[in-house]
């Protein structure tokens, strides 16, 4: 019998086919030697990314382009509408990796939100709040004030540190945008460098603004380039909405991925993204066409199923039902909280990704 343990959670792997069944060993109920046979016994993670869309609070901020996010602006951004989106948003982050871990998500990252402030409401609303999500964050001197962040639960991930990267531009010294933000951390027993960005977006049009997310990908690649001269075997986790796709030169080219897990090595990464583009899968809609922007990629290291550590398993886009718009021209998409200056009372434009990793239930020897 198993005493003083919440649970176990325990996943057994069918070599063959690949199948990914999370059993959960509750205290008392189920017993070690009922799951003896398996062939071998993993203890996942989830790791996800989030766009919320415009997070906002109802405050005046001098310094950035918040106006239509306030109580008199043409949103009419007040307090109602306010606490609604903070627990519309922690509904979906309560929800995020359970078919995974019965706790969700352990780490994630988040784009769009306005400040500190936003994200200390966001992990105190009730569907998240018994969790106790720490927060992490840098201001960023995005015009529009949006920033990206990181929570993480302190029960399975320990903050070591943090640092933001300023993306410059070259040919323009008024451009501003947001920072990417590096968190460095324990999960059980790996040391994890996990990398939150948001690259600019296809403002003006797609081929126009391309040099400015290749050097958004570029910036990505210096940092995990000053990773890997420390250490060959690091554990780093870059995420985001890319405002790109998995095969957009941005990304293969400038931050240097592959979505073939046998070219992954030295300093490629992998993309695991890629199969669920190419199958049609898409994380945001736009005129018909679904993109899928927002990414989980990680480094080589993840694909070592010889060692004791955590390693890759499988990537996921979170497109429940009930985060679909359910009628109209756009039944299918992402539902928003607003349509231009219409108020939708909906999720985010985005739909949330997040990777699995497990690693074996055995201690270390």
């Amino acid at each position: 019998m198993i005493e003083k343990l919440m649970y176990l959670p325990i996943v057994r792997i069918q070599r063959e086919g690949l199948l990914l069944l999370a059993l959960l060993i509750w205290s008392g109920f189920i017993p070690q030697a009922a799951c003896a046979q398996e062939e071998e016994q993993l203890i996942p993670a989830c790791i996800g990314f989030y766009n919320l869309e415009n997070l906002f609070d109802t405050i005046d901020s001098p310094d950035t382009d918040d106006a239509e996010f306030l109580p008199q602006g043409p949103k009419l951004w007040g307090s109602e509408r306010y606490l609604r989106k903070l627990n519309k948003m922690a509904k979906v982050i309560s929800d995020l990796g359970k078919d995974v871990h019965p706790e969700g998500v352990h780490v994630l990252g988040l784009a769009e939100v306005e400040n500190r402030s936003v994200l200390e409401d966001l992990v105190k609303a009730p569907p998240i709040a018994s969790r106790g999500y720490r927060v992490v964050h840098d201001d960023s001197p995005d015009r529009r004030g949006v920033d990206v962040g990181l929570i993480y639960d302190p029960r399975f991930f320990t903050l070591l540190g943090h640092t933001s990267y300023r993306l410059s531009n070259p040919k323009d010294t008024a451009f501003r945008t947001r920072d990417q933000l590096l968190v460095k951390g324990i999960l059980g027993e790996d040391t994890l460098h996990i990398i939150v960005a948001h690259w600019p977006s296809r403002r003006g049009g797609e081929k126009r603004s391309q040099p400015l997310r290749m050097l958004a990908g570029q910036l990505g690649r210096h940092i995990v380039d000053s990773l890997l001269l420390l250490d060959r075997n690091a554990r780093i986790v870059y995420m985001g909405d890319l405002n790109d796709d998995p095969v957009d030169k941005s990304v293969v080219g400038g931050l240097m991925t592959t979505g073939k897990r046998e070219q992954a090595a030295g300093r490629v990464l992998y993309d695991p993204m890629v199969p669920l583009f190419n199958k049609g899968i898409g994380s945001g809609a736009w005129r018909d066409s679904w993109n899928l922007f927002d990414q989980v990629i990680v480094s080589p290291a993840f694909l070592n199923d010889s060692t004791r550590s955590f390693r890759y398993y499988g990537a996921r886009v979170f497109n429940e039902p009930y985060l679909r718009q359910k009628d109209g021209s756009f039944m299918g998409y992402p539902s928003r909280t607003f349509v231009g200056n219409t108020y939708q009372n909906g999720y985010s434009d985005h739909f949330p990704v997040y990777v699995i990793l497990v690693r074996p239930a055995e201690p270390r020897k």
